[in-house]
């Protein structure tokens, strides 16, 4: 999330407003007026009533989301805890009064302060008080809680109260997004904490405000929440015609080709597929063809952002760019979209893939003088050469690719000796990667062959999801994949995917162990950009010395959500444009009338 944002009944330029407002947006003015009765994407006519059930993967044992052990169960942050601001979902960034209802932006920009709705109520019946929100803050900013929340609120000094309903947030420095992240802070009543250290508070069910509660759960098993009658917001404009069902409950497998079966049995109810192969074959049999399940592709606008083999290069096998490059020449895109994923994906060229904030081509004009600046720093291939995935669309692509791979890695020190690759001190070329589901098993199996042709072992392994999670938490991985989403406007998260100071923080997203000072710097041009052209410039900009880092093996994207449900639902007419396909099922979707 990220950049620049503007007061919604502001004028002409950033920051010139000081009055109060309901609602913010990123350098526009925000599509809803302040009379809007529902947003755009529900219907506010939605039947209430009914159950629905998804299916989760791997197991929980945590009800708390805010952790950095343990695996929480799905379904908290969207059901149980509620911001101060809510996003709509058909608009870049946009930010609508929820338990705030407004924000005021101090004159130098380095303060914001909120009024909280006086009818917003916890679960409890208690109300939301501007002591829960400072609790809220100082608690997920502490050391007990996960230390994205350090990274990604590093610019917000303290929170002060200042009276039961009004809350105001000191800054650092001037950061120019650093207000619409405040508004989109959770809040949580401070006596679900009590007295207890919030890193031991696993097993004791939250009080939110949002508009359910835990009904009963098994630990690793599944989770029900009941709709709150009480609701305080189910009448406000960001919730009319939202959150239909009674009860929403999660069931827990730890193996994809079983869940599948399980939608096919009626143990649940929606099903966002994400394998290929799952899309092209599985979805068959009496319930497709007479149409009791429906499967069907859900246009998005969403960034794709970048997924792929992530190197870790706290290794020191991944430290030298020459070796991830040679790695990266080995795979075979092609091939796996034609044979194993039936031609569904498109290669990710980017770590904004499917955006305008991708590079292209050669840097010119105002991204060129960007990267001037550090031009001394870098390699001089970002000024000449236009980075692109390997390529394997012609007959001997491949063998050329693999040629290309045996220069680099003899450049770095590496030969084959007696049919293994080894450095001069002997050491054999070997890693392991870490996989969280065994549909990847497939896609490796090639790849680890093409390695082995340079005299590379490739061990792969599919792991329990709790352990995937917090051996990925403590980089205690070779290779893994992951990916990085994007928003709209890319900016403080940054700080969490690559800057320098997370490289070593447990917890962070720099899973890849990014450590380079033109990166930081670059970061802090897209943070601190005036506008929505100077975002774009430095975003690209930093997209390009990314991509020459050769910091990963990129993977791919699709542009659409593709959902399997049973024909049991209503959904609006108008779907949202930046959206998760089942957290849409989940706000919008309500039950038939029988």
């Amino acid at each position: 999330m990220t950049c620049r944002l503007i007061i919604a009944l502001s004028s002409l330029l950033f920051y010139q407003s000081v009055v109060a407002s309901p609602s913010i947006a990123l350098g526009y003015t925000p599509k809803y007026p302040v009379s809007f009765k529902h947003f755009d994407y529900v219907d506010p006519n939605a039947r209430k009533g009914g159950d629905l059930v998804l299916s989760g993967f791997g197991n929980f044992d945590s009800l708390n989301p805010y952790l950095l052990k343990g695996s929480a169960a799905d379904g908290l942050t969207l059901l149980i805890f509620e911001p101060l601001m809510v996003q709509s979902q058909d608009e870049p960034y946009s930010l609508y009064a929820h338990l705030a209802e407004d924000i005021q932006l101090a004159a130098d920009k380095l303060s914001v302060t909120f009024r909280l709705n006086p009818r917003a109520r916890f679960s409890d019946g208690a109300p939301v008080l501007a002591d829960d929100v400072k609790f809220s803050f100082d608690t997920l900013k502490s050391d007990k809680a996960n230390p994205q929340y350090r990274f990604y609120w590093a610019d917000i000094k303290k929170a002060t109260v200042l009276g039961q309903r009004k809350i105001r947030f000191d800054f650092a420095r001037i950061n120019p997004e650093i207000h619409l992240i405040t508004a989109q802070m959770p809040v949580f009543a401070r006596k679900w904490v009590g007295k207890n250290a919030f890193d031991k508070l696993s097993r004791t069910k939250p009080i939110g405000s949002g508009p359910y509660i835990i009904d009963n759960y098994q630990l690793g098993k599944d989770i029900t929440y009941t709709r709150n009658p009480d609701y305080w917001a189910k009448d406000l404009n960001t919730r009319r015609g939202m959150f239909n069902f009674d009860r929403i409950t999660y069931k827990y497998y730890k193996d994809e080709t079983v869940q599948l079966e399980a939608l096919k049995a009626g143990e649940y109810d929606f099903r966002l597929e994400n394998y290929s192969k799952q899309w092209a074959k599985g979805y068959v049999g009496p319930q497709f063809d007479n149409k009791l399940i429906i499967n069907e592709t859900l246009q998005h606008k969403n960034i794709a952002g970048m997924q792929g083999f992530f190197f870790n290069t706290r290794r020191e096998l991944f430290k030298d760019k020459r070796v991830r490059k040679a790695l990266a020449l080995a795979f075979d895109f092609n091939w796996s979209n034609k044979n194993l994923f039936y031609g569904q994906y498109t290669r990710c060229d980017s770590y904004f893939s499917n955006s305008e904030l991708a590079a292209t081509g050669l840097p010119e004009g105002s991204e060129l003088r960007l990267l001037n600046k550090y031009r001394h720093k870098l390699d001089p291939d970002i000024f000449n050469k236009v980075w692109k995935p390997s390529q394997t669309d012609r007959p001997g692509d491949l063998r050329e690719n693999l040629k290309q791979a045996k220069d680099l890695l003899e450049q770095a020190g590496w030969q084959i000796r007696d049919g293994v690759l080894k450095n001069k001190q002997g050491r054999v070329f070997e890693f392991e990667v870490m996989l969280a589901q065994k549909g990847f098993e497939r896609i490796l199996a090639p790849y680890a062959h093409h390695l082995k042709k340079l005299g590379i072992t490739v061990r792969y392994r599919t792991v329990d999801v709790s352990l995937y999670i917090r051996r990925m938490r403590t980089f205690e991985f070779d290779l893994m994949v992951s990916s990085y989403s994007q928003s709209q406007s890319p900016g403080n998260e940054l700080y969490n995917f690559w800057h320098s100071r997370s490289a070593k923080q447990e917890g962070s997203r720099n899973l890849i162990g990014i450590n380079d000072p033109v990166v930081d710097a670059l970061i802090d041009e897209a943070v601190f950009s005036k506008n929505r052209k100077q975002l774009i410039t430095a975003v690209r900009a930093l997209d390009r010395v990314l991509l020459h880092g050769e910091y990963l093996v990129p993977n791919w994207f699709i542009n659409v959500h593709r959902v399997a449900y049973w024909d049991k639902f209503n959904k609006p007419k108008t779907q949202p444009l930046y959206y998760e396909a089942e957290s849409w099922a989940v706000m919008s979707w309500w039950h038939k009338k029988k």
